[in-house]
């Protein structure tokens, strides 16, 4: 693994003009990678698409529609059973049914209210920006003139990162990880 200094830009001209420019600074050719990242939540990173497998902030939903479709279900079949003279042996069903559907929108609500504040998770940070980046490895550790280069040049969020660029392209790049800001 290698520094990396990555920049954004807003046209593809201007990465293509950010790449002659590092190429004319003596920077390899194939340790300069242009790329396109998509919006939050585009990556396809999971089969049925999307960045994640759930909300970071939903990690509580299946506990509480879990909780509340049981108690919900409960008292609603209590209910029906109640009822049983004037719906027959389909009360208790039918009202644990609906007390179920009723129990779980209330924890969905419940939930919401609840307003935790989130203590360092995902959700605290500013996830990585959508639009062109050029990325250049630096072999010799030289970060100051990749930074000031690209800063010249018109990069907007410069960032550093650890990886491996090979003939051109950025092989561990992560679109989901946290950017470490340098100017």
């Amino acid at each position: 693994m290698t520094t990396i200094i990555a920049g954004h830009f807003q046209l593809q001209e201007e990465v293509d003009n950010a790449r002659q420019a590092l190429v004319d600074a003596g920077y390899p050719a194939d340790a300069i990678s242009g790329f396109y990242v998509s919006q939050p939540g585009q990556h396809d990173a999971h089969p049925l698409g999307g960045d994640r497998d759930k909300s970071p902030g939903a990690k509580d939903s299946p506990e509480g529609l879990a909780k509340g479709a049981a108690t919900g279900g409960a008292i609603g079949a209590a209910l029906g059973a109640a009822t049983v003279p004037l719906t027959g042996p389909a009360g208790p069903v039918v009202g644990g049914l609906v007390g179920a559907h009723v129990g779980s929108l209330y924890s969905f609500s419940h939930m919401k209210d609840k307003g935790e504040p989130e203590r360092g998770g995902e959700n605290m940070a500013e996830p990585r920006a959508p639009g062109m980046m050029i990325a250049v490895a630096l072999p010799d550790g030289d970060t100051n003139r990749a930074i000031g280069l690209l800063r010249d040049l018109g990069a907007r969020r410069i960032e550093q990162a650890d990886g491996t660029i090979t003939d051109g392209d950025w092989k561990d790049f992560d679109p989901l990880s946290l950017p470490r800001f340098v100017g």
